[in-house]
C-alpha cells in the first residue's frame, strides 16, 4: 500500500469543503496567532479571531472521523500589558459547535529566546488543546511510553505496605493506584508535558515546529495508513512527519511560497503527490 500526500493552495475554510466527511483521523496544526505573522498571513486581529476561526473549525468538525482528533497549537499573545482571552472564547465557541475539550498538553520550549519585560518573564511553553468529536476516539498510549527513568531504582526499591494495595482517592473520584504494579516495568506512560526544543532557521518559515512535535500526536492518534490533516501545514512539517511514519497525509496553505515548497519537497521525496490543479497520478512512489 503506498502512501499519498494531498496538497492545496486556498483559503481553508474553502478548500475543506471538498474534503470528504469523516475521512480523516487526526488533525494537527498551528494556525496564525492573533495579530502576528502580518507580512506571511495578514495578521487576524485578536477580537476577530474567533469568527474567523470558526468557520474553518466547522469543517474540520465535519471532515474528522468520530473516532479522530484534533490537536490545536495556539497561544494567547499580550496586548496592552495582560494576556488576551481570545483562545478561552474560541474554546467555549467551539464546544458550542459540537467539539469536545478532551486534554490539553503543554509543549516546553526548551531553547526559546532569552528576553526581559517589565511585567512578565519570557515565553517558554505553548499550548495544544485536543478536541474530539466523540468520548470513543482512538489512542494508542503504548505507542508513546517511555523509559521508567533511575527514580523507579530507589522509590520502587523500598515499598510501604500502602503502596502494595490499591490506594484509592481520597475524593471519591473512583481512580486509585498501585504503585507495586510498576516493579517489574521498563516503560511507563508520559505525561501531557512535551519538552522539545523550537525549529525554524532551517525551515524558511516563521513559526515552523519541530518535527517530533507532530510525530508524537500521529503515533499517539493514529496507526500505519491513516489520514493525518494539517489546514496550516506552512513548511509541511506534519506531512513529512506523517510520511516517515507511513501515513497518508492532506495540508492546506494560503500562501503559494509554501505550497509550491512542499510541493517540490514532496517530488523529491518519491512520494505519490495529489495537487488540487493537476489529476492523481502515480508517479512518485
Amino acid at each position: 500500500m503506498e502512501i499519498t500526500s494531498n496538497i492545496y493552495c486556498g483559503d481553508a475554510a474553502d478548500i475543506l469543503q471538498d474534503i470528504e466527511e469523516d475521512s480523516v483521523d487526526l488533525i494537527i496544526t498551528s494556525p496564525p496567532y492573533a495579530d502576528q505573522r502580518k507580512d506571511t498571513y495578514g495578521g487576524i486581529p485578536a477580537n476577530k479571531y474567533v469568527e474567523w476561526f470558526l468557520p474553518i473549525s466547522n469543517e474540520l468538525l465535519r471532515v474528522l472521523k468520530p473516532t479522530g482528533t484534533f490537536i490545536l497549537n495556539i497561544k494567547e499573545r499580550v496586548i496592552n500589558g495582560e494576556r488576551s482571552t481570545y483562545v478561552m472564547e474560541l474554546i467555549i465557541k467551539m464546544r458550542e459547535q459540537g467539539w469536545i475539550w478532551t486534554e490539553e498538553f503543554i509543549w516546553h520550549k526548551k531553547n526559546c529566546y532569552p528576553g526581559k519585560w517589565p511585567n512578565r518573564f519570557r515565553d517558554a511553553w505553548e499550548r495544544l488543546l485536543q478536541f474530539n468529536k466523540t468520548k470513543q476516539f482512538n489512542m494508542y498510549q503504548e505507542s508513546v511510553m517511555i523509559p521508567m527513568g533511575d527514580w523507579a531504582k530507589t522509590r520502587l526499591k523500598n515499598l510501604s505496605d500502602t503502596d502494595k494495595i490499591r490506594d484509592n482517592s481520597k475524593v471519591g473520584s473512583g481512580f486509585g493506584k498501585n504503585i507495586s504494579n510498576w516493579l517489574t516495568r521498563d516503560l511507563a506512560y508520559p505525561t501531557n508535558v512535551l519538552y522539545l526544543s523550537t525549529e525554524c532557521s532551517n525551515k524558511n518559515h516563521s513559526a515552523a515546529f519541530p518535527i517530533e512535535l507532530p510525530s508524537w500526536f500521529i503515533k499517539l492518534f493514529t496507526k500505519e495508513y491513516d489520514t493525518v490533516m494539517d489546514p496550516f501545514m506552512g513548511s509541511g512539517t506534519t506531512l513529512f512527519a506523517a510520511e516517515k511514519l507511513k501515513r497518508n497525509s492532506i495540508g492546506i496553505d494560503i500562501l503559494e511560497e509554501y505550497y509550491q515548497m512542499v510541493k517540490d519537497e514532496i517530488r523529491e521525496k518519491d512520494l505519490y503527490l495529489f495537487v488540487k490543479e493537476e489529476e492523481y497520478v502515480p508517479t512518485y512512489k
